[in-house]
């Protein structure tokens, strides 16, 4: 990988809703790694380089809005002549409980409209970390509850698969992702 996207929408009043798992992740990964995320205007986001085992990847927190993170994604990686395969974004995931987590490459939008943008610019062919948020159960709902926090009872697993996930960062940077694949899709 030379790029991670976290994705989600800027702003204290979105910093905890299940729409933003995708920045909670890659935060995580920035202060695991002392990754400084600074505002990129070129990038129309906060990003960070990350050097670890010799190997060299952005990250980056879209500060577009959801439904703009394709504008920022196209131009950080054309910037740095990035390939489109070797990007993995971190989303939420309304199919997946909460406390699940799932890795694949390509794929469609399943109706996510962060991911709809990236493909518009850049292709399916991306590698996508999903993190289960649940779903409200009713198609009309899924606005409002993606835009608010996770129940009590829901935070908590969340917040563990954001964790487990983490732990698979190694593998995912070493280009391994079978491994990753089965590390994250194996329960503890």
């Amino acid at each position: 990988m030379r790029l991670v996207v976290g994705l989600g929408n800027p702003g204290r009043e979105y910093e905890a809703t299940r729409h933003n798992v995708g920045f909670w992740w890659v935060d995580g990964l920035a202060r695991r790694a002392s990754v400084n995320l600074r505002q990129e205007s070129r990038f129309q986001g906060q990003a960070g380089r990350l050097t670890e085992a010799g190997r060299e990847c952005w990250l980056l927190k879209p500060s577009t809005f959801m439904n703009l993170s394709g504008r920022s994604v196209q131009a950080l990686t054309q910037f740095y002549k990035i390939a489109v395969e070797d990007i993995l974004v971190v989303h939420d995931e309304l199919d997946l409980p909460p406390g699940s987590v799932k890795l694949k490459k390509g794929g469609g939008a399943a109706g996510h409209n962060g991911l709809k943008d990236i493909t518009s610019h850049l292709g399916p062919e991306f590698w996508r970390l999903r993190i289960g948020i649940g779903h409200p159960g009713d198609r009309a709902e899924v606005s409002n509850y993606v835009l608010n926090a996770p129940r009590k009872e829901e935070r908590p697993l969340i917040e563990e698969s954001v964790e487990r996930s983490l732990e698979a960062w190694p593998l995912l940077l070493d280009g391994k992702t079978e491994a990753a694949m089965l590390k994250l899709h194996t329960k503890p």
